[in-house]
Parts: structure tokens; sequence; C-alpha cells
């Protein structure tokens, strides 16, 4: 049987008229996108415009929320409470739901942003919330880590779970991105993010900072909108999917 995988991309995250026309040689490649909606970057303009180029190429849409933190693009965790988090979140998920509603369409997933994914993928309280705000905004798919505290909140409550793996970022051996802040975490060579796409998506399976292999069962992998030459990598990445027999295609649960 032929191998799938979902190809998801970040976007609406960079501003300006380069920033979207990224984006948009992006969807030309994707399966899912997954839209900032205001809490690390986007605006109403951004938006419109992601989900109207999205829209076009038949790209399914999700919300991509965060901490409320532009200025530092959501890569910092926030003390919040349960509540507060859950009203931002469900602000942000919001106005991006009712922008796609205009162009009548609907948001098929979330997945949080940076740091937001980071700590959901160990705390079970900020999992849970995430996993609620989901539900509550009628959204039917949670995109996040395997074998995370967020896959294990969204299966108690009866939500769809597809489990994402990154092109572009080193694995510690324990299954989690090593941090940002830590030399080596971003793959920076077209030929790093290709092997590791390719890896993943063939045998489930990714070669940790150590060089030791460790499981990753993950059905979509991500190419960030914002990593320097992501455009060059994705189209290397499809094209090295589909040479190894891997079908691209927007996957559901």
């Amino acid at each position: 049987m032929k191998k799938t995988i979902c190809l998801n991309a970040d976007i609406g995250e960079l501003p300006g008229s380069n920033g979207r026309a990224l984006d948009r040689a992006i969807l030309d490649v994707v399966s899912r996108c997954s839209i900032a909606c205001g809490g690390h970057a986007g605006d109403q303009a951004s938006m419109a415009a992601t989900v109207k180029a999205a829209y076009a190429r038949g790209v399914l849409m999700g919300a991509h929320p965060s901490y409320p933190d532009r200025e530092g693009f959501g890569r910092k965790p926030m003390a919040m409470s349960r509540e507060d988090l859950s009203a931002t979140l469900s602000q942000q998920v919001r106005v991006l739901a009712a922008i796609t509603r205009e162009r009548g369409a609907s948001l098929s997933h979330l997945k949080p942003h940076g740091a937001l994914y980071n700590t959901a993928a160990g705390d079970e309280g900020i999992a849970r919330t995430i996993v609620d705000v989901t539900i509550q905004s009628r959204i039917p798919l949670l995109i996040g880590p395997p074998r995370s505290c967020l896959a294990s909140a969204a299966s108690d409550a009866g939500l769809d779970y597809l489990s994402e793996g990154f092109a572009d970022r080193a694995y510690e051996t324990s299954g989690a991105l090593m941090p940002r802040s830590t030399t080596g975490a971003v793959l920076e060579t077209d030929e790093e993010r290709i092997c590791q796409a390719v890896q993943i998506a063939a045998t489930g399976k990714v070669s940790a900072r150590t060089g030791e292999t460790i499981d990753l069962p993950v059905r979509t992998i991500c190419v960030h909108g914002d990593t320097p030459g992501a455009l060059a990598s994705a189209l290397a990445i499809r094209d090295a999917l589909n040479a190894a027999g891997i079908e691209i295609a927007a996957i559901t649960p």
C-alpha cells in the first residue's frame, strides 16, 4: 500500500507583501496550513489574505493561536490562569473563524504555536485547556506532538488528533524538540530537512541529535513558513517524498 503523509505549514506570520508572496508559494506545496491569528503574529488583513489564498488552492485551513506575545513571537512560556489562557485562545480563534466563514469555508483543525505547543506537550492542565477551546470552537481536529499530554487530552475528550513531526527541527532522545535557544535546534540545509522529512514519513522514526534513532509515529510533517529557505526546502521535500513513493494528502483521522 502506498504511504501517505500530510504536509503542513505555519503561515500568515511574516509581514508585508513579501511575506504574503512566500505564503502563497508554500500553499502550492502543502495540504494543510495553520494560520497565525493575532497572538504571536497576524492581523485582520493578513488572515483575510491567507484564507483567500488557501481557499483558492484547496488547502485545508486551521487556527494557529498562541500565548498573547507578539513581542516574543510566542516563543516564551507565559504564566496565565487556565481561564485567561482559554479566553485569549478563544478570542484568537473567533477572529479567524469569522474571516474563514466569510469565504464560505471553515477551520478544519487547531494547532497551538511555539511555547504553547511545547508546554502543552508536558502540562496536562494546559493541554486540557487547548482541547476545550478546540471543542468549544467546533473545530474537529487538533494537531500536536505524538505521545504527549496534548494527545492524551484529545483522546480522553474524544477529539480527533493528528500527530505531527517537523522537517526543520532537531529532536532530543525523549522525542521532544530541541529548544530553539540550543545551537543546532533548527536544521539549516535543504539536505538535512529533506533527509529528516523522508525518514519520518517512510519509517516513523527520526535521528535524534545524539545520533540515536527514535520512534516518531506521526501522520503530518510541518515546514515552517518563517524558517530561512522555507520555500526551497518545501519544494525539495515535496519532490523527495514523491520520489520515495509517498503521497502528500490532507489526512483526516
